[in-house]
């Protein structure tokens, strides 16, 4: 393992960073009373937006993964429909998943989509762009032992630390204390967004620090 590779990742997940905090700035200058709360469906889709934009740059720009054959147009264009599918399947699982876990069946469903469609952002958007759709790939990655690089252990840290905060979130709901971020989904999507944010700053620290223990199977 480089320490080039582990710098290059750690500039990468700050500019995904960045495009987090992008999407809280930029909108204001746009909308009126553009707030987190106030207008919290805005800024799910806006948040999503800027980070599904800056992981595709970062893998346009990076190229982390990339495979050595050569791929005809027809390919590549099946390979993005299929990301779409993969991306929709997954808005839509999470989003049964929140149902069956208590979210509002019948109502609040547009506020329950874009939870899933901004966790989603966090966790598939990257495994499509480091992957691809290749389900083979991602229980390789998620299983024990099966990272082969510092992007796959970063994918891995950042996805489940997601979902870590989106299931931290879900704690306040249910107490009195009255505050307007207790509304669902409100304080679920912070602690996805918090979570996505802390797996990002975590992971090259984690690496590096036990760099001379990791090792990867193509190293």
């Amino acid at each position: 393992m480089k320490d080039t590779d582990i710098k290059r990742l750690l500039y990468t997940n700050l500019l995904c960073i960045f495009s987090v905090f992008l999407s809280i700035f930029i909108p204001s200058f746009f909308l009126d009373n553009f707030s987190i709360l106030e207008t919290h469906l805005v800024w799910l889709g806006t948040c999503s937006a800027f980070v599904t934009g800056a992981n595709l740059l970062l893998y346009l720009v990076v190229k982390p993964n990339v495979s050595s054959k050569r791929s005809s147009l027809s390919h590549k264009v099946a390979r993005v429909v299929r990301c779409w599918l993969y991306f929709l399947a997954s808005c839509f699982f999470l989003h049964i998943i929140f149902v069956l876990y208590g979210a509002p069946l019948m109502e609040l469903v547009l506020e329950t989509f874009l939870f899933a469609v901004v966790l989603s952002t966090f966790t598939t958007v990257p495994c499509l762009c480091l992957l691809g759709p290749n389900l083979k790939a991602w229980l390789r990655v998620f299983s024990r032992n099966g990272v082969t690089s510092v992007w796959e252990n970063s994918l891995q840290i950042t996805t489940v630390s997601s979902f870590i905060g989106a299931w931290l979130g879900a704690f306040p709901i249910p107490l009195d204390w009255e505050r307007p971020w207790q509304v669902w989904p409100i304080s679920c999507t912070l602690g996805a967004t918090f979570g996505y944010v802390a797996g990002l700053v975590i992971s090259p620290l984690w690496i590096y620090w036990n760099r001379k223990q990791l090792t990867y199977k193509n190293n």
